[in-house]
């Protein structure tokens, strides 16, 4: 890479500093390139997915892995989005403070605990927004997107 940067300066100035910098780079950089594609290959390929782990170790954060919809979900229901990012922050903070103490609640205990988020947003709405789907509902249309 530094090779490459320094080569940048004099680009208006082509000479033959150039195209021995160029010699070296360019196989390296194919070499490197198949080294890293074939290493994440053979990882893809042994790669074992346990779905029922990966939802306890979201859930074991006390519901924090939610707190981006929730905000916006506080400032759909017409609370001002930096008062929005207070009670989440407010929320999450005390959440992951006390996560496994006896005095410890879960993201969403302390959201309904919050009198401006009990004010104005449902159960449902808290539901859709801490609902675990939600982060992959584009993964179909990514994979489309990139797998053909």
């Amino acid at each position: 890479m530094v090779p490459a940067l320094e080569n940048v300066t004099l680009w208006h100035e082509r000479d033959i500093s150039h195209s021995s910098v160029e010699r070296g780079i360019a196989p390296d950089a194919t070499v490197t390139l198949d080294f890293a594609l074939m290493r994440l290959a053979g990882m893809m390929e042994k790669l074992l997915v346990y779905p029922d782990r990966m939802l306890a170790n979201l859930e074991s954060l006390g519901g924090v892995v939610h707190s981006g919809e929730v905000l916006l979900t506080l400032t759909k229901a017409g609370i001002l989005r930096e008062d929005a990012y207070r009670i989440v922050q407010s929320c999450a903070m005390a959440t992951w403070t006390k996560l496994g103490t006896p005095e410890g609640r879960s993201f969403r205990a302390n959201l309904e605990a919050d009198p401006d988020v009990a004010a104005r947003v449902s159960a449902a709405q808290l539901d859709a927004a801490m609902d675990p789907a939600l982060h992959l509902r584009a993964v179909d249309r990514i994979f489309e997107r990139v797998f053909g």
